[in-house]
């Protein structure tokens, strides 16, 4: 994986090269970023640029046996750790990240490092409430495997991919080998929600913020991608949010009928909110704790995308929107209902919802609480 494979980015690749360059290497970074913007991705670009024996141009040769064994994710010196579980494990039968290597490498070639953690868990086929997790024999891993010397490169690396989702134990065994570390270590934490991580780990690391991609950037790929049509390709561009993946399936149309499904569920609560209809928001919760965990999350995002253009159709920002048929439709006549009094309350709730399914809460709690909680917020101005 070298930084040219990397989609858009190209301030912050010119950062990690030229911190190589000058020897300012910080032994433990928080790479922060959704998979889709190429955290992991340049991630592992910059583990490939620091190995390199003939770097050149700003990059890493590509050729080297060290940058096709990093490229592969094989290489001795390049240890990996990722959240894994499986069904019908044993009671106390400990889940490590060497046992499902084959197949996060094999995800990583296809997906060439841009991937959410969803489809991860699709491939560990974990189902509707199991999640992955880096459990505390893994952070035992993490020490021991670290003890021993490099075997060909100037660093060991240890790579943990969506640290915050290491148990508190676990995360508590990494402190003293994050804070005090063999000589040429270096820890690259690859995380989503940096904000679920505790205090300490993020005191012990220099942070790496990983944006979203440029709009041009996937504007022009949308066009690359055979969108010919300018306003749809900027459109499609910005509905993706500086996530590849979410273009690629807006560019291929998989999307569409999930986000139809999202917008009647929407509509749905947002009609039972503003009518009072408080009993039928609680069969509302239970269709919606039905669908499979992503499925939830798909909604919970593209809820909290409709309430913003609602609120920008409210505030008379409309022709800077981007809704057409059917949600432009009911989001202007749903606009009175959204203003500057509930827009960050509503919002708040969406991410609150997002954060409990992502620790595993029970899905009929947590949208049962969800619902009424809106319902309370939705008022005719």
């Amino acid at each position: 994986m070298r930084f040219a494979d990397i989609i858009g980015q190209e301030e912050l690749k010119s950062h990690l090269t030229r911190s190589v360059d000058a020897g300012r290497i910080s032994h433990a970074q928080l790479f922060a970023g959704r998979g889709g913007s190429g955290a992991l991705a340049l991630a592992v670009a910059y583990v490939q640029y620091l190995c390199c024996r003939h770097r050149r141009d700003g990059d890493s040769c590509g050729e080297c046996p060290d940058c096709r064994q990093i490229a592969d994710l094989a290489h001795p010196d390049l240890h990996l750790v990722f959240p894994v579980n499986r069904q019908g494990k044993k009671s106390g039968e400990a889940m490590r990240s060497d046992e499902f290597l084959p197949q996060f490498r094999t995800l990583f070639a296809e997906r060439q490092g841009y991937f959410p953690p969803e489809e991860w868990y699709d491939r560990l086929d974990l189902g509707k409430t199991l999640k992955g997790m880096i459990a505390a024999r893994e952070a035992d891993e993490i020490v021991r495997k670290l003890s021993f010397k490099s075997f060909e490169a100037d660093f060991k690396t240890m790579l943990v991919w969506l640290p915050e989702t290491m148990t508190e134990e676990a995360a508590n065994k990494i402190l003293k080998i994050l804070e005090e570390p063999w000589e040429r270590t270096l820890f690259l934490l690859v995380s989503e929600r940096p904000d679920r991580l505790l205090p300490t780990i993020l005191s012990r690391t220099q942070e790496v913020a990983v944006p979203g991609i440029a709009p041009d950037v996937l504007e022009r790929m949308a066009r690359e991608r055979g969108i010919a049509d300018p306003v749809q390709a900027r459109n499609t561009a910005r509905l993706a949010g500086g996530d590849l993946r979410e273009l690629d399936r807006l560019v291929a149309g998989r999307h569409d009928e999930a986000r139809r499904e999202s917008f009647e569920l929407f509509r749905n609560l947002m009609r039972l909110s503003y009518n009072d209809k408080h009993l039928e928001l609680v069969a509302w919760a239970e269709e919606a704790a039905q669908r499979t965990r992503e499925q939830q999350q798909a909604f919970l995002r593209d809820a909290a995308r409709l309430l913003r253009e609602s609120y920008m159709l409210h505030a008379g920002l409309g022709r800077i929107g981007y809704l057409w048929g059917e949600e432009l439709a009911f989001c202007t006549k749903f606009a009175p209902f959204v203003g500057s009094h509930n827009i960050e309350p509503l919002i708040g709730e969406i991410e609150s919802a997002l954060t409990q399914l992502a620790q595993n809460g029970n899905p009929t709690i947590v949208f049962t609480h969800f619902a009424l909680s809106v319902s309370k917020m939705i008022k005719h101005l």
